[in-house]
């Protein structure tokens, strides 16, 4: 299946998000995430379904001062 990750094409064989992220080496790093423009939480990235085309972002925290 071809998405966009940060608008990157990428091919993943993943079915969810969790899986998405475990596949491109995200597995318990702390980010955000959000589905075609819309924030999926932690607790349900493991039933958030990925079709073909979709546009993830994925988002880490920054230090600030």
């Amino acid at each position: 299946m071809r998405i966009f990750v940060n608008a990157t094409l990428n091919n993943v064989s993943a079915g969810s998000l969790s899986e998405v992220l475990n596949e491109l080496g995200y597995n318990d790093a702390a980010i955000a995430t959000a589905v075609n423009g819309t924030f999926v939480a932690k607790s349900d990235r493991a039933t958030a379904t990925i079709s073909d085309g979709d546009r993830i972002e994925i988002l880490a925290p920054m230090q600030g001062g």
